[in-house]
């Protein structure tokens, strides 16, 4: 697991701006401006889990996130408001944002993030090569907004606000099962994105199906007894269902988990 950490107070005063912008392009993050001419300060925590999703904790003044980074790798992104005002703006769209809120993304869209007053957000980050398997396609998906006000959007937002909580703290064994439960709420909570599956109508039930026998495939990667039957079995379906899931989504059994064991060993 690798980690980093930035604050702007060990940068002198005349430093702390450019220093702050290149820290948020480390992550993508263009910062277009920072309200204020007096003092400002800023800490930044980031880490990167063994599977490569990015979370990063930012606490700092008010400023505006604007533009995009065309090149980065293909991902969804996750903004959650722990702390202050925001406005989502995209297009003709405006959008306040209370905390507990989360907003989404692909990677390399272009929108407005102004934060108007001081801040904590959680940003998260999954690559592609992660959620590829459980069947999200990431640049179909549009920027919105998830409140979390109720369902399972508060729970995602309780999950990752304690996560922000002991982000300095966390081991990559702890770390693990937040990773694997991430997918599991970006579905739940994107459900309403049809198209960011790749079966999508009358195979949408399918879809989710297919995705919680990934999940259990994932869970055991490693183990020698890993195979179709025993998934099968452990899901309470046919190997012949199992088969057609698969085949739907224009895959095998025995492809998936070859591509996932190089990926995982990658």
């Amino acid at each position: 697991m690798n980690a980093w950490k930035i604050a702007t107070e060990s940068y002198p005063e005349n430093e702390r701006h450019s220093a702050w912008c290149d820290a948020m392009g480390q992550l993508c993050l263009p910062v277009s401006e920072i309200s204020g001419n007096g003092e400002f300060d800023g800490i930044l925590s980031c880490l990167i889990s063994p599977l490569g999703i990015e979370f990063a904790l930012v606490e700092a003044g008010a400023q505006i996130i604007s533009g995009r980074y065309p090149d980065q790798e293909e991902a969804i992104w996750l903004a959650l408001l722990l702390e202050g005002k925001a406005e989502l703006i995209e297009g003709e769209r405006h959008i306040e944002l209370t905390p507990g809120d989360m907003v989404y993304g692909p990677t390399g869209a272009a929108a407005t993030l102004e934060l108007s007053t001081s801040f904590r957000q959680l940003f998260v980050k999954a690559p592609r090569i992660v959620l590829d398997p459980r069947l999200l396609t990431p640049m179909r998906l549009k920027i919105g907004v998830l409140k979390a006000d109720s369902g399972i959007n508060r729970v995602f937002s309780g999950m990752l606000s304690s996560l922000a909580e002991v982000l300095d703290e966390i081991t990559t064994e702890q770390l693990r099962p937040v990773e694997l439960s991430l997918t599991e709420f970006l579905i739940a909570s994107l459900a309403g994105e049809n198209d960011i599956f790749r079966l999508g109508g009358a195979a949408s039930a399918k879809a989710a199906h297919l995705h919680r026998i990934c999940q259990s495939i994932e869970t055991q990667l490693g183990s020698p007894e890993l195979t179709s039957r025993h998934i099968a079995e452990e899901n309470g379906v046919s190997l012949r269902y199992l088969q057609s899931l698969f085949t739907l989504a224009g895959n095998s059994f025995t492809n998936y988990v070859r591509k996932r064991r190089l990926e995982r060993c990658r």
